[in-house]
């Protein structure tokens, strides 16, 4: 008979996920008075949204390549990458302006997310193991949430500092620590992983169903963190050519917190549907939101504003069933090393798409920069249609 599972367990877990998760867009919800108080340069937006996604991507893989988390009792783990990222994310507020220093900080706040991210996943899969799908549904949610929580922090905090952002943020990302260490612990389920073997990197992408999915998640992956760094240059563009003033800061948190009951629904859904037709639909959705993205801003705002909506909705809808889909089709023994790889791809992919739509804002008009998402969905979507019947 398996163990009972106390009821704080799976809640906790959300709030931790959401606390610690909520430093990934700090940087992003400010940038606006940086680059007023700091004077820092036009593009500085992409600049640090790469420097926390390139932490993430050295993190996971020092993580990875050590078994942090399978050496170490994981909630010690989450408990300390909390701690220190908290300090990375508030160190700001102690420094002399210096975009080089901002990089930095934000760098070490990608790295440290590293530990906070994926090891709450490893946690949730320790106490939950075979009945993971609906919990996955709620953490990546949480995900979604702690993302867009820095700018609703923005916007009620508007009449203060920029300090005040980072401050919250990290306050929280430290309770998230102490809640996780103290009221979660380690699950029933937790064994001794396999560690990361990179020669294996190969062998794992000869598996056609693995392919698949994993190549279906980097075309997902290559529209989701764009499409929220870039939300309020978006806004923003719709506020100066129709003299409209929508908040920048609020709409951008609902935009991208609207995600985290698709992240729900979609997990549910599965159940019946599958993982692969409800990750369809929702990239679908999203790319055809991609195509239409320069009509948008023909609109009344309530128009503009839903079909955002929508567009935040779908563009995360899609995460926890990729995951489920990789992990489903990834070799047995080396599930471990498969999942490691396709996630520190995809957030490597990241890069590329931020910096491209980084150096396009300068070339084209606001209202085509979303355009050039569509690569992701369609690449994703012609690798997708195979895992129809999953």
């Amino acid at each position: 008979m398996p163990p009972k599972i106390p009821n704080r367990i799976l809640p906790t877990i959300i709030f931790s996920q959401f606390a610690g998760t909520s430093l990934w867009f700090a940087g992003n919800a400010i940038i606006g008075e940086l680059q007023t108080d700091w004077d820092l340069p036009a593009g500085a937006i992409a600049s640090v949204t790469s420097a926390v996604m390139f932490g993430f991507i050295i993190g996971t893989f020092v993580f990875a390549l050590s078994s942090i988390a399978d050496r170490f009792r994981p909630s010690r783990v989450f408990f300390l990458c909390a701690i220190l990222g908290a300090l990375a994310n508030a160190a700001i507020i102690l420094l002399s302006p210096s975009y080089l220093l901002l990089l930095i900080c934000r760098f070490l706040t990608g790295f440290f997310l590293a530990g906070i991210y994926p090891v709450g996943m490893k946690i949730a899969s320790d106490w939950f193991s075979g009945k993971l799908g609906k919990a996955l549904g709620y953490l990546v949610g949480a995900l979604v949430v702690g993302t867009a929580f820095p700018h609703l922090l923005n916007y009620y905090g508007s009449t203060l500092s920029w300090k005040f952002v980072l401050a919250g943020t990290s306050v929280l990302a430290i309770l998230g620590g102490i809640s996780m260490i103290t009221l979660v612990g380690e699950g029933p389920h937790r064994k001794q992983g396999t560690s990361f073997k990179p020669a294996l990197i190969i062998e794992v992408f000869r598996k056609k169903d693995f392919r698949s999915a994993a190549f279906g998640y980097f075309g997902h992956m290559w529209e989701l963190y764009t499409f929220w760094a870039f939300l309020p240059v978006v806004i923003l563009f719709y506020n100066e050519t129709h003299g409209s003033d929508l908040s920048v800061s609020l709409w951008t948190f609902i935009i991208i917190a609207a995600g985290a009951l698709s992240c729900i629904l979609g997990g549910i859904y599965s159940i019946r549907f599958g993982s692969g037709k409800v990750a369809f639909g929702f990239l679908s959705t999203s790319g055809l939101m991609c195509l239409l993205s320069p009509l948008f801003f023909a609109l009344p705002a309530p128009f503009f504003l839903a079909l955002l909506i929508i567009w935040g909705l779908a563009v995360i809808g899609d995460s926890a069933q990729f995951s489920s889909l990789n992990a489903q089709t990834a070799p047995k023994e080396l599930v471990g090393t498969a999942l490691t790889i396709v996630v520190s791809i995809g957030f490597l992919l990241t890069i590329p798409s931020i910096q491209l739509l980084g150096w396009l804002s300068d070339k084209m008009d606001t209202r085509w920069l979303l355009l050039t998402l569509v690569i992701g969905p369609v690449f994703g979507l012609l690798n997708t249609k195979k895992l129809l019947g999953r």
